[in-house]
């Protein structure tokens, strides 16, 4: 539909529609920089969503049954905040629409989770919005199992643009919410046919259409610039069963004329004199952020259209039996259970008793196995790899279409989708959500844990497999730099436990972690409890610890994590049997360590000694440890990998990089 016949038949849909194309234009060249292509394309979809079917209440912005809208388009964020000023987002001042991408502002360049209030998870990198959208849909069928649909019942709603369907992992992300089904998860694709570099065409050739189809979901499509057919669509999307694709064929740049249908558009501001052309081809005479009081008002009353709904689900969960209520608020709250604490120290103190030799991942297992029934908000799953990571412990069940009381989920061969995943499950609410998968795919679920990081989400990655030491599968499998990409990630706990105390000292931080995210480094082979004197005291929660003392004068310190403490440790008794008096340092977690006052660094690394370092990875991350904190460069050695590894038993692999007992006295010894 074109401008002039919008205008002539839709005239109240296009004067609210036509104050989001203007705010999107006065902002990005405001701040001479932005996006205004897509939110001026969007506009009349964003509108009939907004007006006639999302369910949302601006003055309760975390109302826990609202609808959850997704920006996955993060790019076209001007889209949003205008959305978020014009329905009364208390937060969303016009002010803060001026200073548009401007240092302080609440509005940045993409969407922000924690910055401004409706913004439901971060956006920019292309296709993470619509995977975590799946997490988000995943999460309200879980809760309504749980909790029943008169207290848990919205949708989430997505805008996608190309970009994110080209990324890799939007076929992640739809294959697993198709075999889901996830009838309350509605996509709406802005098909604009236009990239930054000019038309899809010059690098794709796809049938988006075909492909959702392929994947199990409904495909509809509508004219993105007629209202009436985008509410035929949208309506027929809230009935289909499974997740919706609506193609919204949409003209980018909509009513430019110089710039509409082209990349011009797309990712720099109009300018001032295509800005004026523009306006005056909407019909609109007002100048840069006027938006007339009727048209605001209009658009405040649909932002206050839920408050009936949310007062009634106010009464619902009031009404609800005390026991219920409560727990579904705590789980909301992202508060962990009182039972927890005292599930990991009877843990812990058995596991002290009887000092099993297990691998680390099977220690995980255990942990959980304790964990997952006093936690009813738990959901693991692994990347295909359930066996191998061992994150599923008997009284979960599978979360399938057929089963939204499972607690497990078979995310198959998806570490990009699985991790993004985890991230919506945790913003939407009601879920500690946990995934595995090995240590050396890091390198696919990359970009959503690092969005877990910047978002302040405690997600936690179970990564198995975390050395050499796996073995057989060699240098490909092997992770010798995961260790340092996730140590050098901001806002990230990188647990590499030494045993099965350790271990559920490691789960423990994990679960009650409020806003830093966990990363447990988890061996596949077997080693010995080492902690075989119980202590109630989280020693994991100070990073790094005196795990042995010197006898004698203390001449070394050794430091290391993972399956390397136990070579430390055999390493002091050859270094103490040649009166060389040797401190063991265990350091589960460098971070938390970084965290302790100056003092308690001092006494667990004092001036003096040799340091040695020994961990089957790269050096990295040590220096500050051997270097730095009254360390010195003369006095002090790494013994570890210095490349990649090989095909091989691990036993074998070890002697052959060097990293055994003998190795590490040797390497005090050449310091002393």
């Amino acid at each position: 539909m074109d401008i002039a016949s919008l205008r002539a038949s839709h005239a109240h849909h296009w004067s609210l529609a036509t104050a989001i194309r203007a705010l999107a234009m006065d902002a990005v060249q405001a701040a001479n920089s932005g996006h205004p292509g897509m939110p001026m394309g969007m506009a009349d979809v964003a509108t009939v969503l907004f007006q006639r079917h999302l369910k949302f209440d601006a003055a309760a912005p975390h109302w826990a049954d609202r609808d959850r809208f997704i920006l996955s388009a993060g790019h076209g964020s001007a889209l949003l905040y205008a959305l978020l000023h014009l329905t009364g987002y208390r937060q969303m001042t016009l002010e803060q629409v001026k200073n548009f991408r401007q240092l302080g502002a609440i509005t940045a360049g993409h969407p922000e989770y924690g910055h401004a209030e409706g913004v439901e998870t971060t956006t920019g990198p292309l296709g993470q919005g619509l995977a975590t959208a799946v997490g988000f849909a995943m999460a309200e069928q879980s809760m309504q199992a749980r909790f029943g649909a008169k207290l848990v019942d919205h949708r989430t709603w997505v805008i996608s643009g190309d970009g994110c369907l080209m990324e890799g992992i939007s076929q992640e992300a739809i294959g697993l919410a198709g075999m889901q089904r996830l009838s309350k998860l509605i996509l709406l694709w802005d098909n604009n046919d236009i990239t930054i570099d000019g038309r899809v065409s010059l690098s794709d050739r796809t049938d988006q259409r075909a492909r959702f189809a392929a994947s199990g979901w409904t495909v509809l499509h509508c004219d993105g610039h007629d209202p009436d057919d985008i509410d035929r669509a949208l309506s027929a999307a809230k009935q289909a069963n499974g997740p919706v694709l609506v193609d919204c064929k949409t003209i980018i740049g909509f009513g430019s004329p110089k710039k509409a249908d082209s990349s011009g558009a797309h990712g720099s501001p109009l300018g001032a004199e295509e800005i004026a052309a523009t306006k005056a081809i909407y019909g609109w005479p007002h100048g840069p952020f006027v938006i007339p009081a009727a048209i605001k008002a209009e658009w405040e009353a649909i932002g206050a259209r839920g408050a009936a709904d949310r007062a009634a689900w106010e009464a619902r969960l009031a009404a609800a039996a005390p026991g219920k209520r409560a727990e579904f608020v705590r789980q909301m709250s992202g508060e962990p259970p009182r039972k927890l604490a005292a599930a990991i120290r009877a843990f812990k103190k058995d596991a002290s008793a009887k000092a099993p030799k297990v691998a680390t991942r099977k220690a995980s297992e255990m942990v959980l196995a304790v964990v997952n029934p006093v936690m009813p908000e738990t959901i693991g799953g692994s990347a295909d790899l359930t066996g191998s990571n061992l994150t599923r412990t008997a009284d979960l069940g599978v979360f399938t279409a057929e089963n939204r009381k499972g607690r497990y989920v078979y995310f198959g061969i998806r570490e990009h989708g699985m991790a993004a995943a985890l991230n919506g499950m945790w913003l939407h609410g009601g879920v500690r959500p946990y995934g595995g998968t090995f240590l050396c795919f890091v390198d696919y679920a990359r970009g959503a844990m690092r969005l877990s990081a910047l978002m302040g989400l405690p997600v936690t990655y179970v990564m198995t497999h975390d050395s050499i030491g796996l073995g057989e599968d060699g240098p490909t499998h092997q992770p010798v730099e995961h260790l340092a990409i996730c140590r050098a990630t901001p806002n990230t706990h990188t647990f590499r436990p030494a045993d099965v105390v350790e271990t559920a000292e490691a789960w423990e931080l994990a679960l009650t972690s409020t806003r830093t995210p966990s990363v447990l480094a988890l061996s596949r082979q077997n080693l010995p409890t080492l902690r075989t004197s119980h202590s109630a005291q989280n020693l994991t929660a100070r990073g790094a610890y005196v795990l042995a003392e010197a006898a004698g004068k203390r001449q070394a310190i050794i430091m290391a994590t993972g399956s390397e403490v136990e070579i430390a440790l055999r390493a002091r008794d050859i270094l103490q049997a040649k009166a060389i008096g040797t401190r063991v340092v265990s350091m589960p977690c460098m971070e938390l360590f970084a965290a302790q006052d100056a003092g308690y660094r001092r006494k667990v690394l004092p001036a003096g000694a040799v340091r040695v370092a020994v961990e089957a990875a790269a050096r990295q991350p040590w220096d500050r440890w051997l270097l730095g904190e009254r360390g010195r460069d003369g006095k002090a050695g790494f013994v570890g990998m210095e490349g990649f590894g090989a095909s091989a038993p691990a036993e074998r692999l070890y002697a052959e990089f060097g990293i055994t007992a003998e190795a590490v006295a040797a390497k005090v010894q050449a310091l002393l």
